[in-house]
């Protein structure tokens, strides 16, 4: 079949909020391609956009690229904006302190280095040197650390980089005692953490180092970041040896599309397999390592999750929702470990609990209340002893060693930057052992949560967060973010770069929608399958309670949010175009109807379901999806800005190339429809920092100028 981009200029104006400027949107060659679903046809003229390699697909982003660039750049303020973001976010960032074999490690960030740099430090107060920089791995910061795993006995230190923002790792080792590499290589990983394991001999004797880690086959060559995700496996590899080498420890090959991620206990002794992508939750496999090689399935529920936490003298701590909606902790014997003999050791509560961490022989325990943290120590037997009090509403992390007084937490929200404490577990006193220094006043702002009646009634919070003095006279713009999907909550933090919206007197509107965690797993249901337009009416509510009480109108709103959150902009315009000025869906998953035939699309079925699962669901999806909902007789939609990237292996950019297209040949007003196509950059996780003040200063001045903001 012929692709062939005809660049024709198109009768489309395309209007600033002043009236006076003009474009033209280059052509996309519409083809006839049609599914037919349950006896309904489909029309799918831009199907050949998905193979996003070929030459045809980069004649395209590279027009529409210019087409953007273009219009941003005759934005008065945009270099202002990115002046200011670049004055922001350069401070000193310093991540939580983490102990271990006897040393302390953290992450820093000088300011506006694209990665934060790994040190050690022989004492807490010590002197720090580097242990490992990013920034050397590559000339323009596209190669990112995901994760950094040391060996239990401290020789070695195994880590992970993503290049250019692929969900593909790379494996490497580093000799601690030399800090060089020892030349292992591993190739292919993906959804993994090295976890490793010693094997020894009959009299307890070391005979090889190594660790576990999860990994594909090579893909074909020229699909690496579009073809379907399949044949998930676990391997073991000894340190000094060759990838082909490595031993195959665990596969199913009856499901393919499902992932296999190895967990050991610092004893060594009990590996867990947890099988993850069906349903809701995980099967969750056991090997005694020191006994015999088979594994036994001690968790089959695929409607719960049971994620191992740590184990102490053979026992396991599962933090899970079986039985328990909000979660409970369940501590498995591990000579008799079916889910039948669990015994529970802290029941659910109230509010959703979320994490635990062993301190000092204590158990520190975080729950959700309203989206936003709290956190309680505990005795080993699961008795509140106190709460640990924290300056506002916001986010919580712990780290510490269960045999160590010692310990940290790292606290923040909307307006109270990152600050790491050092904490006594047993007097209850929280020390600041470091805050940041940020060219911003948080005593300017302020910021409350609120509650609205959702469309069938629901309960729904959201956090507002805006400069002292202002008034609520319907002008001032909003920024509505959200999410809703996949158990996953918004909580409250602190992100620098909205410092210049709300220095502009913009309100950040952070809305905790279904779909979620925040109330536990009947909330997250509550935004699924044939429930998913819950979420859009949920933000649909929260746009018109922002207009209802005054706080802005239709012409200062705009709607925010990425990947499912992006799939969450486009519907909601779709179905009430009427109520913004400007939408940002930001690699959003915008076809529904073909999302799981696309690396781990098929893994999202558990919240989405899928197009062939039944007619029902095939209606329902294809009654929201973006792709197939966008009005063609002139409604007006708001401005748009698209945003993906070319190495987006996650939400392939098809989705968004596909919904631009269909947006630009569609009768939908004026206002600019435009793309946004970043290079050598993903999903978004490890984007360098030259990168992310690019994007969100092009961003910021799409939304401002299309509001009609002056900056001042």
């Amino acid at each position: 079949m012929k692709h062939q981009i005809l660049f024709i200029a198109m009768a489309l104006t395309v209007c600033s909020c002043n009236g006076n400027r003009q474009f033209n949107y280059p052509e996309a060659e519409k083809q006839n391609v049609v599914d037919n679903y349950f006896g309904t046809d489909v029309a799918d003229p831009y199907r050949w956009m998905e193979n996003d390699t070929t030459r045809e697909v980069a004649e395209w982003v590279e027009a529409e690229n210019k087409i953007t660039n273009d219009y941003l750049a005759q934005i008065p303020f945009r270099e202002t904006i990115r002046e200011r973001l670049t004055n922001i976010v350069n401070y000193e960032k310093i991540g939580q302190p983490f102990k271990k074999n006897g040393k302390y490690y953290f992450f820093k960030n000088d300011g506006l280095q694209n990665q934060s740099i790994l040190y050690e430090k022989e004492t807490i107060d010590g002197e720090a040197t580097v242990l490992l920089d990013p920034n050397k791995l590559s000339a323009d910061g596209t190669v990112a650390l995901t994760s950094a795993v040391f060996s239990h006995d401290g020789k070695y230190l195994a880590y992970t980089i993503a290049r250019s923002g692929s969900d593909w790792n790379e494996i490497y080792v580093m000799d601690l005692a030399t800090r060089q590499l020892t030349g292992d290589h591993i190739t292919w990983a993906k959804f993994t953490v090295p976890r490793w394991f010693s094997k020894k001999d009959a009299k307890g004797n070391v005979i090889g180092t190594g660790f576990f880690y999860s990994a594909y086959d090579a893909p074909e060559e020229g699909k690496e970041y579009s073809n379907v995700n399949e044949g998930h496996k676990i391997y073991y590899h000894t340190i000094g040896t060759e990838q082909p080498e490595d031993a195959l420890v665990y596969e199913n090959r009856n499901y393919p599309k499902r992932f296999y991620s190895p967990w050991i206990g610092d004893d060594e002794r009990w590996l867990f397999i947890s099988e993850d992508g069906y349903g809701d939750g995980n099967r969750l496999f056991l090997r005694d390592l020191n006994k015999y090689p088979r594994y036994i399935e001690i968790a089959s529920n695929y409607n719960y999750r049971y994620d191992v936490i740590d184990v102490i003298d053979d026992k396991a701590y599962i933090i899970t929702n079986y039985g328990a909606p909000k979660n409970r902790i369940m501590v498995a014997d591990l000579t008799k470990p079916y889910i039948d003999d669990w015994k529970e050791l802290v029941p659910e509560a109230e509010c959703v609990l979320t994490d635990m961490t062993f301190i000092g022989g204590k158990m520190v325990l975080t729950y959700m209340r309203d989206a936003s943290d709290h956190a309680y120590v505990c005795d080993m037997n699961g008795s509140i002893e106190y709460e640990i009090k924290f300056p506002s509403f916001g986010s919580v992390s712990f780290s510490g060693e269960r045999d160590d007084m010692e310990a940290f937490y790292t606290f923040s929200s909307f307006t109270f930057p990152p600050t790491i404490y050092k904490f006594d577990i047993v007097n209850n006193v929280s020390e600041k052992y470091l805050s940041p220094k940020i060219n911003f006043n948080p005593d300017e702002y302020i910021s409350e949560q609120v509650f609205f009646a959702s469309k069938d009634g629901t309960r729904i919070p959201m956090f507002l967060t805006y400069r002292k003095g202002m008034q609520r006279n319907g002008s001032n713009p909003v920024y509505l973010y959200g999410y809703g999907g996949f158990n996953i909550s918004v909580n409250p933090s602190f992100a620098p770069t909205m410092i210049p919206w709300m220095e502009q007197g913009g309100i950040y509107a952070s809305v905790n929608l279904r779909g979620g965690s925040e109330y536990g797993e009947e909330w997250h249901q509550a935004g699924t399958k044939l429930n998913k337009q819950n979420v859009f009416d949920d933000c649909i509510a929260a746009a018109e309670w922002l207009i209802a009480e005054n706080y802005t109108s239709s012409s200062k709103l705009c709607v925010a949010g990425g990947s499912n959150g992006g799939l969450l902009v486009g519907a909601v315009v779709n179905q009430r175009p009427d109520l913004f000025a400007v939408a940002m869906p930001a690699v959003g998953v915008m076809d529904m109807l073909r999302y799981h035939l696309f690396t781990i699309g098929w893994n999202w079925a558990s919240d989405y379901g899928t197009s062939a699962d039944s007619k029902e669901m095939f209606d329902c999806l294809h009654g929201y999806s973006p792709l197939h909902n966008i009005s063609n007789d002139g409604t007006p939609y708001p401005a748009i800005l698209v945003t993906t990237a070319d190495h987006d292996d996650r939400v392939v950019p098809a989705h968004s190339f596909k919904y631009t297209a269909t947006l630009q040949a569609s009768n939908t007003g004026n206002a600019p429809k435009l793309i946004r196509i970043e290079t050598k950059a993903g999903h978004g996780g490890g984007k360098p920092m030259s990168k992310i003040l690019e994007e969100k200063a092009d961003c910021w001045a799409f939304i401002m100028h299309n509001l009609g903001m002056e900056i001042k």
